[in-house]
């Protein structure tokens, strides 16, 4: 499986971090090394100084498809659930200034902890599903998916165009503002609506 993630795709968050809005979604990837399950603690790399937490909504492939039109994509995904797309922000501001890839900022072991999943069909409305963040029981970030500038059938569609999606392929859709450091001993606790999904430790 694979783990293809959507960069910029909150124009506020765009905003915080003063990048460039793109005409089309940004998209990168993650190896399944990246994956932290079952609430399994993140432990803080010591390649960097400066770990940003970036919450996100995952889709979870239910089939293969390529070339995807957005109004078939719905048929493509039947679960949802919540994770933390961790940056190494001073490694990434490094490859950036020289015009190289992000995978050592984005891609590192641990990078992708996720939730179980959840029948899609629990939500009254995917266009307008709120998550959110707590650190240490502070909300840090807040998001609905009424922001995105493209949302779940469009970035599938988008993807596909690319690579051919697979069973268990998982999509990260992007993340709102409020992103920050983590710091060891931090409790991370994401959201999807009321419903806690994901709890777990930074050490």
């Amino acid at each position: 499986m694979k783990i293809l993630c959507i960069g910029r795709n909150y124009a506020d968050h765009i905003a915080e971090l003063n990048n460039e809005r793109p005409s089309e979604p940004v998209i990168f990837l993650k190896p399944d090394t990246a994956i932290i399950k079952d609430n399994e603690p993140f432990y803080h790399p010591d390649f960097s100084n400066d770990i940003h937490h970036e919450v996100e909504l995952v889709l979870k492939i239910n089939k293969i498809g390529k070339n995807i039109e957005a109004k078939f994509a719905h048929k493509y995904y039947d679960e949802i659930g919540i994770g933390i797309d961790f940056t190494a922000r001073d490694v990434q501001a490094r490859l950036k200034e020289k015009g190289l890839p992000w995978e050592k900022a984005k891609a590192f072991n641990g990078s992708a902890p996720i939730s179980n999943f959840v029948q899609k069909s629990k939500f009254e409305d995917l266009k307008k599903l709120n998550f959110h963040l707590e650190i240490n029981g502070e909300t840090r970030q807040q998001g609905n998916t009424e922001m995105m500038l493209w949302n779940f059938d469009e970035i599938i569609a988008e993807i596909s165009k690319y690579f051919t999606l697979k069973t268990g392929d998982l999509i990260f859709t992007g993340t709102p503002s409020g992103v920050g450091a983590v710091k060891i001993g931090d409790k991370l606790t994401a959201f999807i609506e009321d419903t806690e999904m994901l709890s777990f430790e930074v050490k």
